[in-house]
């Protein structure tokens, strides 16, 4: 008589967090991670699947069933080797990847409970690693062939790993100080912490690849000079442009671009002023406008900076939010508020040109448009009036023209994001591929990575054709 199969846990494991009173006072991250015996029993969830549907809801292809069942049998050193078949940044995309709207969506365990919790087992290994070294996988002998990566963001650093690991010489050229892009720029410290940023762009340099930062590709040399050197140059600057809603009122004093309030706090370390020489400065009651992850994480680096009341405006309902509905749980645990179907329509400024208020008209939901999402439609005559000292601009970021403006013979959208085959990446100059948000516009990192992976091998493919 066979032994009847165990219960399987229905619900995940939780993960422990920072108490609510401390961690809207500190910059330190709000999750802890799971230790050994949670990872591994949620690991035990696992099913388990033989047609396994999370692989095939993930960007970059990692075989999610192998290394949960390498978790469940203590195994640790061969799940992150596992995960790092296919994915080179394991400890960043198990923190801010929107796993819940791809591989768990799958998850064939969600039909009967909570999906297993993919990101926090793919954070677990990652960070058991670094915490114990990296063992550096062996590389195929060198092709003779160099390729050029304009920006170190996801899309980049996983291009620069993926053709390393297949034996071309690979020379990363970065605008900013550090490697990282929108990892080190765009996410607080409390969501994704910059020595986890500055530890995966390490491994990947130990894998062989060089980054060279402030070197600014536009300025310091064209994507045509690169290719008299390089035998083929993939483009990943993202969309680091912010947008302006171009109401009354809006160069008032007081108003930022998400863009220049989240470098100031998340790279120049404006959260530590003055130990840090940049000064950031945040009012009493702060309105960040939109609905996306970086009107979350602007309103909550606000709050951890002193304000004393921090709403969100956004023009659609909760439901039609961008952002991970995971944020903006935190951010109502942390304290603030949202003002739905509503819209600015122009600022007040006080004598000395400071914002102290903003106008704005009530929404009502039409028909879905182009996004998908029902189209926010203004309610004739129901404005209103909000006092305020600081506003954040958290509508979302267009291309960098720079590249495009240098480069001859780049084919490009009338958004200025570069035209590729979504397949390779491959853009109408020979030689030349792109991926990420300069090729979709603003999008996640799971998916600037799956872009990289694709045109990894599209590239490879032309170096190994290439006469």
């Amino acid at each position: 008589m066979s032994k009847p199969k165990p219960k399987v846990r229905k619900e995940v494991i939780s993960m422990s967090k920072q108490g609510l009173e401390e961690r809207i006072q500190n910059f330190n991250e709000v999750a802890f991670g799971y230790a050994e015996e949670e990872a591994v029993a949620e690991a035990e969830r696992c099913l388990q699947c033989k047609k396994a549907p999370c692989v095939k809801a993930c960007p970059v292809e990692v075989d999610i069933p192998e290394f949960i069942r390498l978790i469940k049998e203590h195994r640790f050193d061969e799940a992150i080797k596992k995960v790092k078949e296919k994915n080179s940044l394991p400890a960043i995309c198990g923190r801010v990847c929107p796993q819940e709207e791809q591989c768990q969506a799958d998850c064939t365990m969600g039909k009967i409970g909570d999906p297993i919790s993919v990101g926090r087992l793919e954070r677990f290994v990652a960070d058991w690693e670094r915490e114990r070294g990296y063992d550096v996988p062996q590389k195929s002998a060198s092709t003779g062939k160099r390729v050029a990566i304009v920006g170190a963001g996801p899309a980049g650093l996983t291009v620069a790993a993926d053709l390393t690991k297949l034996g071309h010489e690979v020379v990363v050229f970065e605008a900013l100080n550090k490697p990282g892009g929108v990892l080190v720029y765009g996410i607080p410290e409390f969501r994704l912490p910059k020595a986890i940023v500055a530890a995966e762009a390490e491994y990947i340099e130990k894998l062989g690849v060089t980054i060279k930062t402030n070197a600014v590709i536009g300025k310091l040399y064209t994507v045509e000079e690169l290719l008299e050197s390089f035998d083929a140059v993939f483009v990943g600057t993202g969309a680091g442009l912010p947008r302006f809603m171009r109401i009354p009122g809006e160069n008032l004093c007081g108003i930022y671009s998400a863009n220049e309030f989240l470098i100031r706090v998340n790279l120049m370390k404006a959260y530590k002023f003055p130990e840090y020489d940049t000064p950031v400065w945040v009012g009493k009651k702060v309105v960040v406008i939109g609905g996306g992850n970086s009107a979350m994480d602007s309103a909550r680096s606000a709050l951890r900076l002193g304000a004393d009341e921090v709403w969100v405006v956004y023009r659609r309902s909760r439901k039609e939010m961008p952002t991970r509905m995971e944020e903006v749980e935190n951010a109502e645990e942390e304290g603030i508020k949202f003002k739905f179907l509503s819209n600015p329509v122009r600022y007040f400024g006080d004598e000395r040109s400071w914002v102290k208020g903003i106008e704005c008209i009530a929404m009502e939901l039409g028909e879905p448009d182009e996004s998908g999402r029902r189209r926010p439609i203004p309610i004739k005559g129901s404005e209103f009036i909000i006092d305020v000292d600081t506003v954040v601009v958290a509508i979302g970021n267009t291309a960098n023209p720079l590249i495009q403006q240098t480069t001859e013979g780049l084919e490009v959208t009338k958004w200025g994001t570069i035209v590729v085959d979504e397949e390779t990446g491959k853009t109408s100059k020979e030689g030349v591929y792109a991926g990420g948000d300069i090729v979709s516009g603003v999008a996640t990192v799971i998916s600037a990575m799956g872009a990289g992976k694709r045109a990894a091998r599209a590239i490879h493919e032309y170096l190994m054709n290439k006469r």
